[in-house]
């Protein structure tokens, strides 16, 4: 294997995670080559460009700041000071606001196109001279030792490092590779994700609106050509949603604006519609011998409460912090990683299947004890701002005394 190409760090998947893992090890001196068998989208309009949004958090910002990534991310970001949850599945709705003045100087997040946010990961990772790319090509074995691990490439291009780190999706090959289990839910959903112009503005409010079948979610998007704009992901049956995808661009209109119970006024879908199964997995272990699992390969869930991207950049985040204090790739290190990890995200998968399985329900007791969660978690002060902080991950706190209920 002496022919083998020498690197510190190898990355297994170009999606949002890896990218942000390129750039974040890449900042930190490490040598990285970044492997995918696609190149990453990067253009609104593109074939196969991805048409969702993310929230990235307090801390996902944090991260991306000190990879320098953030500046380019920011300036197609909108920023999301409030939280709106609203349930109409009864005849009134009821509806309860969450400030993110409450509890911080900075908003609960920034919501960017996935599209996007691939275009400037992307470029700080052409940047940076210490990282290089490797796409259209994918990991076909894997072997590794205590002295490191070496990966062999389907091209036949053999790569010699000191970590892998598996960000190659929820079916990762790297983590069948390497013998790790993983425990699977199919909720028997799809979410279908599309733009839609309105006439009110949304002043910087993310609404999820709770009926039956699944939240649908409006999230602000930056205005365009003097519209005020805003992306949806609307979860329900699979069976619903493949019938949706079917019906003509007004038809699905008429039905996007009756679901939305009219929190925005009318709505006008302006992109194409995409959709996707709702699913979670979540690996039996996060680690091998001299292998991470950061991202949907070692966890996802479905796409309630801005956790997805948030949670695998957390990843990013502790395994960057230690390789600054253990050997690359050691045992201490993965490891720690390993502890860091694994209860966080074990509680957050559970705490998202408990929210959708609740959501989904159209039984109207569970409906009542929805609205009245939604109405106690806001209405006492203490519970609220703690939501708000945990959903934050690490918001830094606001000195003043708890809001009176409203």
């Amino acid at each position: 294997m002496t022919d083998a190409i020498k690197t510190d760090i190898v990355i297994a998947g170009a999606g949002p995670a890896g990218l942000a893992a390129a750039c974040a090890f890449g900042s930190a001196g490490h040598r990285v080559i970044l492997v995918d068998p696609v190149t990453p989208v990067t253009g609104e309009n593109a074939p196969g460009a991805d048409l969702r949004t993310t929230a990235l958090l307090q801390p996902a910002r944090d991260l991306l700041v000190q990879a320098e990534a953030w500046g380019a991310i920011e300036a197609d970001a909108t920023a999301l000071w409030t939280m709106r949850m609203v349930e109409a599945s009864g005849t009134s709705h009821l509806t309860r606001d969450f400030k993110a003045r409450d509890v911080s100087d900075a908003p609960f997040g920034w919501n960017v196109a996935n599209w996007a946010l691939r275009r400037a990961l992307l470029e700080r990772v052409a940047a940076l001279p210490e990282v290089e790319t490797k796409f259209g090509a994918s990991v076909a074995s894997l072997f590794v030792r205590d002295s490191g691990a070496r990966v062999t490439l389907d091209d036949g291009e053999r790569l010699a490092a000191k970590l892998v780190v598996a960000c190659d999706g929820r079916n990762s090959p790297l983590r069948e590779m390497a013998g790790i289990g993983v425990h699977r839910a199919d909720y028997g959903q799809t979410a279908i994700v599309f733009a839609v112009a309105h006439e009110m503005p949304h002043d910087d409010v993310s609404t999820e609106i709770h009926r039956t079948g699944g939240p649908f979610t409006l999230v602000p998007l930056p205005d365009r050509d003097g519209q005020h704009r805003s992306s949806v992901v609307w979860m329900d049956t699979a069976a619903e949603q493949t019938r949706r995808m079917a019906l003509d661009d007004a038809a699905f209109a008429e039905e996007a604006n009756e679901r939305s119970a009219g929190v925005m006024g009318p709505l006008d879908v302006v992109s194409p519609r995409g959709a996707w199964p709702i699913t979670s997995v979540l690996a039996e272990r996060f680690t091998a011998r001299r292998l991470a699992l950061i991202g949907e390969a070692a966890h996802g869930m479905p796409p309630i409460g801005a956790q997805g991207l948030n949670t695998s950049l957390k990843d990013v985040a502790a395994l960057r912090d230690l390789a600054a204090r253990y050997p690359l790739g050691s045992d201490e290190m993965l490891d720690g990683y390993a502890r860091a990890r694994r209860g966080d995200v074990t509680m957050r998968v559970a705490g998202i299947d408990l929210l959708n399985r609740t959501s989904i329900a159209g039984i109207v007791p569970i409906q009542a004890l929805r609205a009245a969660g939604i109405a106690a978690l806001h209405d006492i002060p203490p519970l609220r701002r703690a939501a708000m902080r945990l959903g934050l991950g690490a918001a830094p706190v606001k000195a003043g005394p708890d809001d009176a209920p409203r």
